[in-house]
């Protein structure tokens, strides 16, 4: 059984809907910047959400609505512990490499800086206050975005906008975000958490291994040609029809009922 979370601990987690769980970022003092102790309870709490059959979507956001995260928290690299903010199951944070199978928004007010931004772009979706600020800036101190940001950037951005933005350096907007399909949702100052517990709410609403299959496939199909997306997703629907709610919504539906979904 995992330990119970306090307000003091670098991560946060609570459920704030039926099937939702908000996952908070909660070292304000340091920019939510990613020490040893907030990777290892990153990566302790993707595994407790896998093992949740009543999770089924996740929110992830700050404590502290001038800054998502500054990416890595460098007085631990210069106190010897690099290796820390990386875990063996997930990567950077606990999280940017983790296995995930179920949904999760990024709701971003202020800066999503270097790792900050990587860690968004390891969500499924974003939801950014017209606040919000993004950047790789790592070639600025002669470093790389090892993260996940140099091959994920350019998949969800124009190529040459992508390159851009690495190789420049500088911050971006929410606005140029949401311009070129990064941001999926681009809302008032102080509003990102109520938009994504919204967008939640309704992804949560439907059946959670259509949902979770689906997405797979997206992810697994990406970049594959025709033939072998289609036989990603072929794979997965196959899969999906063994299931009882592939029967239970063509039958919630015949009945003229609301469906109830059992994930199984």
């Amino acid at each position: 059984m995992s330990e119970p979370v306090t307000a003091t601990d670098p991560v946060l987690f609570a459920l704030v809907a039926p099937h939702v769980a908000l996952v908070t970022l909660n070292r304000p003092e340091k920019r939510n910047a990613i020490n040893p102790a907030t990777a290892t309870a990153m990566e302790a709490i993707v595994r407790r959400i896998e093992g949740d059959p009543e999770i089924r979507v996740v929110i992830l956001a700050s404590g502290d609505d001038r800054v998502f995260c500054a990416g890595a928290d460098l007085s631990a690299i210069a106190a010897g512990k690099a290796l820390g903010i990386d875990t063996a199951n997930g990567g950077f944070a606990g999280f940017v490499y983790a296995q995930r199978t179920k949904p999760w928004i990024a709701a971003v007010e202020g800066l999503a800086l270097a790792g900050g931004c990587e860690i968004c772009l390891a969500c499924d979706m974003i939801v950014a206050s017209e606040n919000a600020r993004f950047g790789l800036p790592e070639v600025t101190r002669g470093l790389m975005a090892g993260a996940g940001g140099l091959h994920r950037l350019p998949s969800a951005m124009p190529l040459n906008i992508a390159k851009e933005i690495v190789l420049v350096g500088e911050q971006f907007d929410a606005a140029l975000a949401h311009r070129y399909g990064l941001v999926n949702r681009l809302v008032p100052p102080g509003e990102a958490l109520a938009v994504a517990k919204h967008l939640a709410e309704t992804i949560a609403a439907n059946a959670p291994l259509a949902v979770q299959y689906s997405l797979s496939a997206i992810r697994a199909s990406a970049g594959q040609s025709d033939g072998g997306a289609r036989a990603v997703v072929a794979e997965r629907f196959a899969t999906l029809r063994r299931s009882e709610d592939y029967a239970e919504g063509p039958q919630a539906f015949v009945e003229k009922r609301a469906p109830v979904w059992k994930g199984r």
